[in-house]
């Protein structure tokens, strides 16, 4: 390879082995969820075509396992199942159609699995389980290390038979090789453990015998574990001499690189958006310095200027952006052609991507409503042209709006306050969740661009719709703060949207009630820490913000809510509030045991349910006028049932 003396611009093309990339812009491995009983699907094609089309020069597919004793979830893709080579061809001539290079990455999952589905023990270079997993699993010797080289060589050529250009070896996040790496992983005393050059010795055995079974004409890349952020993982100390060793095989055409470990450490590995974008810098621009392959720089890539300063500043090679495609597939055609401001962005939340994945379903996306549907035709419609009006400016609102605009609708917009976004506009106010602006600014740009009329400070009633007589309306109006039965007429009790809304300014000591589990209560409860309360978070559920788990925020909340001694009550309910004259006294009863405490405080911030607006959809119904209604306004849920419900809605007008 030629190194870039000075950087490099997305547009510049890159030899990659026998192939030269288009641009800098890849799309990496990630898990989708999308195969059925480990084949490729249609879901899968279109997803990757999508991404292809979009401007992607190369695509790395999912892990595809190398041997049946690896399944740790349920639609993993079996690459050593021959049945698979149909869905291989049909995938790689997709996303060749658009001039994008694909490549299969191949893993075993090692300890970090489940025997669940196999019936067969977990392999491993030792016996300790994972902490995640908690599964024992077994030390495999010479015979299991032999089948499993076998298994990356057979599927390597399965893969190549099947069109692909080419495959990556997983030695990250998930991986056995990468347990053979760590130290804290790997306690074996034979060939294969010791010093860093013996645990490297079954990467290094799988690499050339990749390298001999598919031979020059193909690619192959490794992702390599630069910082693992646990007690005998890999550091990135350790990740620059495995580089240097790979790159002395001649077997390797690229480095791929990776933080964190997807159990202990998997909010490193898809940080959520309280974690600074560049964060995971430090690994490629180290292991760049010191081999001269093209290395790929990953982590919270989400706007084009980000993608411009790591190549232009040397950092790594290539960029690769997952979560930026899954929210606007078109991301690398935008950023190529300058057209930054086009770019719907990933705004960090892992609700629908992560989170969704974690649940066992398909990967989908917040902002996107499309994300993972690509397989999934849009109907035309039969009556393009049609007059809507949409009534309400938030998320849903704004979705509707977008989506019917593109479809050929003449579409007015009137939001009832001065501005558009909704609750969002104010939720983005707390601490770390700034980027849930770009949620909504993306969208009215979007509609401004596809011909909305945007009317604000507009309140819209059945004598207002009959004046302007469209031929479908769609009401976005939002939901309202219910007050809790217990709270009564206590002026001290107030809702979180009191908080960020400007309404209330609490100070002293404070109660923030979490009935939801989710980011209202504890974003609320780190403001008012900044803002110099004393903070109390309780909850009936059994930890503060459970749902923060699945997003991957729990880690860094928990953090921060130590550093601003943030309290915490758990399994508690909250049955009645006093007013006394030295604050509030509120009854907290532990359901678990039915024992009642009382805390003293200055006032109680409730997170809790809210209640649709609805009468306008209500008056609208009864009038006889064509009406639906979307998000909130049906029922108060998060932001991605809002956009998914504005997108379906508007693909109904006209058909």
């Amino acid at each position: 390879m030629s190194r870039d003396a000075d950087g490099a611009d997305p547009q510049d093309t890159l030899r990659i082995g026998p192939f030269t990339l288009r641009n800098r812009m890849i799309f990496p491995a990630h898990l989708t969820n999308f195969a059925v009983d480990g084949m490729i699907t249609d879901q899968h094609i279109a997803y990757y075509e999508a991404r292809a089309r979009g401007g992607a020069a190369m695509i790395i597919t999912e892990e595809h396992t190398v041997h049946p004793s690896d399944r740790p979830y349920e639609k993993l893709i079996r690459g050593w199942d021959p049945a698979v080579l149909p869905g291989y061809r049909r995938l790689a001539a997709a996303v060749h159609r658009h001039g994008t290079r694909i490549l299969a990455q191949l893993n075993h999952n090692g300890a970090q699995g489940s025997s669940m589905y196999t019936g067969r023990p977990l392999w491993s270079p030792g016996t300790d389980p994972d902490p995640l997993f908690r599964e024992v699993p077994m030390a495999i010797g010479e015979p299991e290390i032999g089948e499993l080289v076998d298994g990356y060589s057979d599927v390597a050529r399965r893969c190549i038979d099947g069109g692909f250009d080419g495959v990556e070896i997983q030695c990250s996040q998930a991986s056995i090789l990468r347990a053979f790496l760590a130290s804290g992983a790997n306690p074996r005393t034979d060939r294969y453990g010791g010093d860093l050059s013996g645990r490297a010795r079954l990467l290094l055995e799988v690499v050339a015998r990749v390298r001999a079974e598919i031979g020059p004409d193909h690619v192959v890349g490794v992702r390599l574990s630069g910082y693992d952020g646990t007690g005998g993982g890999i550091d990135v100390d350790d990740a620059v001499q495995v580089a240097r060793m790979l790159e002395t095989t001649g077997h390797v055409d690229y480095l791929n690189t990776s933080v964190g470990v997807a159990t202990e450490t998997l909010h490193l590995i898809e940080a959520p958006m309280a974690t600074p974008h560049g964060y995971s810098l430090f690994v490629p621009s180290a292991i760049r310095a010191a081999v001269s392959l093209p290395v790929v720089g990953v982590g919270r890539f989400t706007r084009p200027d980000q993608v411009r300063a790591a190549l232009s500043g040397g950092v790594c090679d290539l960029v690769g952006a997952v979560r930026a495609q899954i929210a606007d597939p078109d991301f690398a055609g935008k950023t190529l052609s300058g057209r930054d401001d086009e770019v719907r962005p990933c705004i960090g939340c892992n609700q629908e991507c992560i989170g969704r994945v974690g649940l066992g379903r398909w990967i989908g996306c917040t902002v996107n409503p499309r994300a993972g549907r690509e397989s999934v035709p849009l109907p035309e419609p039969r009556v393009p042209g049609r007059r809507v009006l949409v009534v309400g400016g938030g998320p849903a609102g704004l979705q509707a709006a977008a989506t019917a605009a593109r479809r050929g609708h003449i579409v007015t917009l009137c939001e009832r306050e001065a501005r558009v976004g909704g609750q969002i506009c104010d939720a983005a106010t707390a601490p770390h969740r700034g980027e849930l602006l770009s949620m909504v600014t993306s969208l009215e740009a979007e509609c401004l661009r596809a011909g909305v009329e945007i009317r604000t400070d507009v309140d819209v009633d059945v004598d207002v719709v009959s004046e302007l007589r469209p031929d479908a309306v769609i009401v976005a109006t939002g939901a309202r703060p219910l007050r809790p039965a217990w709270a009564a007429a206590i002026q001290q009790v107030i809702d979180v949207r009191d908080v960020l809304e400007g309404r209330a300014t609490p100070s002293g000591r404070i109660l923030v009630v979490d009935d939801l589990g989710f980011h209202e209560a504890t974003s609320v409860a780190e403001l008012l820490a900044d803002r110099g309360c004393d903070v109390t978070v309780c909850t009936p559920g059994m930890i503060v913000g459970q749902d923060l788990g699945l997003t991957l925020d729990m880690d860094g909340w928990l953090r921060r809510a130590h550093e601003k001694c943030i309290d915490r009550i758990t399994d508690v309910t909250v049955t009645g509030v006093a007013a006394r004259d030295e604050g509030l006294d509120v009854s907290l009863a532990h359901h678990p045991t039915g024992r009642t405490r009382v805390l003293t405080v200055d006032g109680v911030v409730v997170a809790t349910h809210q209640e649709p607006v609805d009468e306008l959809w209500t008056a609208l119904s009864e009038s006889g006028i064509r009406v639906s209604r979307v998000g909130d306004a049906v029922t108060p849920r998060r932001a991605h049932a809002a956009i998914l419900e504005g997108d379906r809605a508007a693909l109904e007008v006209g058909v």
